[in-house]
């Protein structure tokens, strides 16, 4: 089990090389926003990919390392390999985000997408590693990784009031888990909850179920596309008690217009699920509690964007 003492260790190793994002307050909303959307390559995973490849020893950084991502991850990778001078190899998709895409090349890693689909992804890094003998920088489900994410919970803690309630989406878990050992070591009676799109509910299904289960993937938000959850991600997640809610594309859709037009946010649509949470009234937050939602990332495509501020 991760404890906050891991998240305070993250915190120290990544200080003054990521930001540390503004928490700001929505009133219309009624709720504090974490703009992780304005981080290192614009989405929270920056800090967990750091944290992991400044931990690797010479002889793991010699090899290389590698990841599988959709996008977010793959640059937050691709970005921590070159500020420690390691080579990095992104794993994706033919029709992933070509934006995201082109910005892991930018940051100097290789891109694999020798395949079609999110759910054939862990399968090809599986492959890859073991052809390359790269060192694996797992997105979501490794200690140092859900440490590095849980840093974004110290600095709600340092930087507002003590939350009631404190939300996040999910995808693999990473980020929700990290959070959820933070905020709980300090306030243990705080609700946090994972927020996912119907179409891919890999941490609901996982906590069902009580191990990782490959799901289906069916949504727009392609930063939630994590054919499964991690399995510690799922410990942590049941250890502590964190709840789950599942949002609809249009409650997505719904939210990244809100967050747009009414708190000048520009994020990408997975990034809503939060906020799409709170305005859809599905996670029962009572009249004077203090709400945190992350925004976690605004690596948004321009044309989806568009397309969904012009309701097409």
């Amino acid at each position: 089990m991760i404890t906050v003492d891991d998240v305070e260790r993250a915190a120290h190793t990544i200080a003054g090389r990521v930001h540390r994002t503004p928490l700001l307050h929505s009133t219309t909303l009624g709720a504090h926003l974490k703009a992780e959307l304005f981080q290192k390559t614009g989405a929270f995973k920056v800090r967990g990919a750091l944290n992991k490849v400044v931990s690797l020893t010479a002889e793991e950084k010699a090899r290389g390392v590698v990841t599988v991502s959709a996008g977010n991850a793959g640059q937050a990778v691709a970005w921590a390999a070159r500020e420690e001078g390691v080579d990095a190899l992104i794993v994706t998709w033919r029709d992933a985000d070509p934006l995201k895409v082109a910005a892991m090349r930018g940051y100097g890693a290789t891109v694999d997408q020798e395949i079609d689909t999110p759910g054939e992804a862990f399968d090809r890094l599986d492959e890859v590693l073991a052809e390359s003998g790269r060192t694996l920088v797992h997105p979501f489900d490794d200690p140092l990784v859900i440490a590095g994410q849980g840093t974004i919970g110290l600095e709600i803690l340092d930087d507002g009031p003590s939350p009631d309630v404190v939300l996040a989406a999910a995808g693999g878990g990473g980020l929700v888990s990290g959070l959820a050992v933070a905020v709980k070591a300090r306030c243990p009676e705080a609700r946090v909850i994972a927020v996912e799109p119907e179409g891919s509910t890999a941490l609901r299904s996982g906590l069902e179920a009580g191990e990782p289960v490959r799901v289906t993937i069916d949504t727009a938000a392609d930063a939630l596309t994590g054919p499964f959850a991690g399995t510690r991600c799922l410990e942590i997640c049941r250890e502590l008690g964190v709840e789950s809610v599942l949002v609809s594309e249009q409650e997505l859709v719904d939210a990244f217009r809100f967050l747009y037009a009414r708190t000048k946010l520009a994020c990408e649509l997975g990034a809503a699920a939060p906020v799409a949470a709170l305005l859809a009234g599905k996670a029962g937050v009572e009249p004077g509690q203090t709400v945190v939602a992350i925004v976690s990332g605004g690596n948004v495509g321009p044309k989806q964007a568009a397309a969904i501020l012009a309701g097409r």
